[in-house]
């Protein structure tokens, strides 16, 4: 039988932590993380989980980009998917919170747009600041192919957002 306090206790910092740095609000990182953890239980149910934080580190990440993209569809204006109001600011400049503002607004729709196995990387390395070696442990690949994924989703999110910027200049 599966200790769900325990394991909440010991691995929810990391959910809430995932969640929140690519959804940007606590009402959509409280819905990620209750979402994480009823698919961690349906994933359990299936059978034994050797290595609980790295299925609640992709589940929290799929959830997250799930509920990134749901939100994008729903609403046709992207100022709505963070609440930058409680983010503190070291610079007041209007100018500059509304470039970080829409910068931090592409970059979270142009990560729904990578892979599940891209978007985990980016996560593990940006996120997490782990090295090549700590990723290809957790994901369970070659360092080679962190590398390969990690410059292939760093290249792809450099033209959505150049795409983007120029789409912005129109």
């Amino acid at each position: 039988m599966t200790d769900w306090k325990k394991i909440v206790s010991q691995y929810g910092h990391i959910v809430w932590t995932r969640a929140y740095r690519l959804l940007g609000n606590h009402q959509d990182a409280a819905d990620c993380f209750q979402e994480t953890f009823l698919s961690a239980l349906e994933v359990s149910h299936r059978g034994r989980i050797r290595n609980w934080s790295r299925l609640l580190n992709v589940l929290a990440t799929r959830r997250s980009l799930d509920l990134l993209r749901k939100r994008i569809r729903q609403n046709s204006r992207s100022d709505d998917l963070t609440n930058w109001s409680i983010v503190p600011s070291t610079n007041p400049d209007p100018s500059s919170q509304a470039e970080e503002v829409e910068l931090g607004t592409n970059l979270r729709k142009a990560m729904t747009k990578l892979s599940p196995r891209e978007a985990e990387v980016l996560c593990l390395r940006y996120f997490d600041q782990l090295s090549d070696r700590q990723i290809a442990q957790q994901v369970g690949i070659e360092q080679n192919a962190v590398r390969v994924i990690l410059h292939r989703a760093r290249l792809r999110l450099r033209e959505m957002l150049t795409s983007s910027a120029k789409e912005d200049k129109v």
